[in-house]
C-alpha cells in the first residue's frame, strides 16, 4: 500500500481586478496570489475498493461536491482508466476555514492531483495536470505554482512573479462566510470597483479588491476591521478574494504579533501566518 501526505497551503489576494463576465459564464479576473504557511494536510492511500474522502472538520463535504473528489475523477479517467474513480482513500486535516476567500478547497484539490499521481504511479504530464487543475476550478493552477504569481483570464493563466521577502500575516476571519457567487452578484449589481492604493513590494499592480467594496456595504464589520490593520501599521491591509477573511501584511514579527493582540477581542478570530515563498520547499 503506498501512501503521500502533502500540505495543501492557503493564499491571499494581494490584487484582484474584476474585468467583467466572459462569454463563458466565468469574470475575466487579473490577480495577484501569494500562498501563506496556513495549510490543510491531504494525505492519500493506495488501496483496492471505492474511492472515499475522510474529514473530521464538520461541514466539509465527504461526497461528490468536494473539488478534491473531482481532482480524482479527472486524474482518474485521464490516466486512460474508465469508470468511476476508486482504488485510493484521502484523508483531509483541516485547518483553512472554508467560505473566507484563503482557497482552502482549490489548494486541497491541487495537493490532491499531485499525492494521487505519486500513489497511483501515473505517467501523467505537468501539462496534463495544470489542464485538469483548470477544469477543477479558477484558483487551482495557481496551488501547483504557489509562491507570488499573477493570474489572468478566468484565473488558470498562471505566471509565476518574483517572490515577495517573506511579510508576516495577520488574518482576521469574522464569525460568518461570503460565498463567491454572492459577492460577484453584488459586484454586478453596483459595478463601483475600488479605487488603486499605493504600491506594496514588488507587484506588477497597486493593491485592490474590486470585490471589497460591495461585500463590505453587505458587511461592515468587514471594512472596520481592514481598518483596524491599517491603523495597527499594516503596510497592506485588505479582504482576500471574495472574503470573508481581511489580512494586514507587516514588515516585522513584532508588529504582527502587537496587531493581533489588539484584534483578539474583536470577535473575529485572529490568526498568524507568514508569506509562503515558491522557491522553498
Amino acid at each position: 500500500m503506498s501512501s503521500v501526505s502533502l500540505r495543501a497551503f492557503a493564499k491571499i489576494n494581494l490584487h484582484l481586478e474584476v474585468k467583467g463576465t466572459r462569454p463563458d459564464g466565468f469574470h475575466e479576473v487579473r490577480t495577484v496570489l501569494q500562498t501563506i504557511d496556513l495549510f490543510d494536510r491531504v494525505a492519500c492511500t493506495a488501496r483496492r475498493g471505492t474511492f472515499e474522502i475522510q474529514c473530521r472538520q464538520p461541514g466539509v463535504p465527504t461526497d461528490r461536491t468536494n473539488l478534491v473528489w473531482k481532482a480524482a475523477q479527472l486524474l482518474w479517467r485521464g490516466s486512460g482508466r474508465a469508470g468511476d474513480v476508486r482504488d485510493a482513500r484521502v484523508v483531509l486535516e483541516k485547518h483553512i476555514p472554508m467560505q473566507a476567500g484563503l482557497g482552502g478547497g482549490s489548494s486541497d484539490a491541487a495537493a490532491a492531483l499531485l499525492a494521487l499521481r505519486r500513489v497511483w504511479k501515473l505517467r501523467v504530464s505537468n501539462e496534463a495536470l495544470r489542464e485538469m487543475a483548470a477544469e477543477i476550478g479558477s484558483d487551482v493552477p495557481f496551488f501547483l505554482v504557489g509562491g507570488t504569481a499573477l493570474a489572468l483570464g478566468r484565473g488558470e493563466e498562471v505566471y509565476p512573479l518574483e517572490d515577495l521577502p517573506p511579510y508576516y500575516v495577520v488574518l482576521v476571519l469574522p464569525t460568518f462566510g461570503v460565498s463567491t457567487r454572492d459577492a460577484y452578484a453584488w459586484l454586478a449589481s453596483e459595478q463601483s470597483p475600488s479605487h488603486p492604493r499605493p504600491h506594496f513590494g514588488y507587484l506588477p499592480v497597486p493593491p485592490t479588491n474590486d470585490l471589497e467594496g460591495a461585500v463590505i456595504r453587505r458587511h461592515p464589520v468587514i471594512g472596520s476591521l481592514r481598518d483596524r490593520l491599517s491603523a495597527d501599521g499594516a503596510l497592506l491591509a485588505a479582504m482576500s478574494g471574495s472574503g470573508s477573511t481581511v489580512f494586514g501584511v507587516f514588515d516585522s514579527e513584532r508588529k504582527a504579533r502587537s496587531a493581533a493582540r489588539r484584534l483578539a477581542h474583536s470577535g473575529a478570530e485572529v490568526r498568524r501566518a507568514r508569506f509562503k515563498p515558491r522557491r522553498r520547499g
